[in-house]
């Protein structure tokens, strides 16, 4: 990234006057997952283009984008992730993370220059993001349901004292509320890649239970949310349920493992009970 005029107050400002609603909600739904691939942006924000156009102009959307350094695309070098132009991947660039932070980053931060992560950093996230798309149409073919809530990292992350009282901090992949008319489904998702040793995924066990003896999430909503392990395949699937069932039994009503491909219908089973 070397080498890019500043982005400053003014380029900001003017800009303002270019962004229309369309690039603001997908500026919003990169804020809220990171990363996204152009297929995944066209299905959430070109469905109301005829099918034969929309990939066409979901290109020239994002390129325009990227050329006011409203979002980045990563460095295409990333292998097995991207199918075309439509698997570039894309993140807000400075510009538009000025956009959305009206008042500067929270906290004091700093706006994050973009650049391109690891392979398993990204083909994680972009599984996160899928998610998030997936939900997203559900709700748009099946109308009893509304996401009232789908935070990422690391915004879904809770903090609380542990049994010793050292400071512990959980983190979920994804904090979601899935509502019908009769009821609010919460969810802490753990999105699994196969990638975690059995000793990481028991200490994560660990620390969930813990934070539902703590009673901090029931102190704000009066309900635990349903921990649910979504992972690849039927193998991992066992190694998982393996490691949760070696929990305390008062505690095995928090956790659910499912395949990620079934995800939508674990969610629709849910709702039915």
């Amino acid at each position: 990234m070397g080498g890019r005029a500043r982005v400053t107050s003014r380029m900001v400002a003017e800009l303002r006057e270019q962004v229309g609603p369309r690039d603001q909600a997908v500026m919003a739904t990169l804020a809220r997952v990171r990363l996204a691939t152009g297929r995944q942006l066209e299905r959430v924000h070109w469905t109301d283009a005829a099918e034969a156009s929309r990939s066409r102009q979901q290109r020239r959307a994002l390129a325009r984008l990227v050329s006011l350094r409203v979002l980045t695309r990563l460095d295409r070098r990333i292998g097995g992730i991207h199918a075309g132009s439509s698997g570039h991947v894309f993140a807000l660039d400075i510009a538009g993370q000025r956009l959305l932070d009206h008042g500067g980053p929270a906290g004091g931060a700093r706006w994050r220059t973009p650049w391109t992560p690891g392979s398993p950093f990204v083909s994680h996230v972009l599984a996160v993001s899928e998610l998030y798309v997936q939900l997203i149409e559900l709700t748009r073919t099946e109308s009893i349901f509304a996401l009232l809530a789908f935070d990422a990292e690391p915004t879904c992350w809770r903090s609380f004292s542990g049994p010793h009282g050292g400071r512990i901090t959980l983190k979920p992949d994804v904090f979601l509320i899935l509502a019908t008319p009769e009821y609010e489904d919460r969810y802490f998702i753990e999105v699994d890649r196969s990638t975690e040793s059995p000793r990481v995924l028991a200490r994560k066990a660990e620390f969930y239970r813990q934070y539902w003896q703590s009673g901090r999430e029931q102190a704000q909503s009066d309900v635990f949310p349903r921990v649910l392990f979504l992972v690849p395949d039927e193998t991992r699937k066992a190694v998982v349920v393996n490691i949760l069932e070696r929990q305390p039994q008062e505690a095995w009503v928090l956790y659910q493992v499912g395949l990620f491909a079934e995800a939508m219908s674990i969610f629709r089973a849910g709702a039915a009970t």
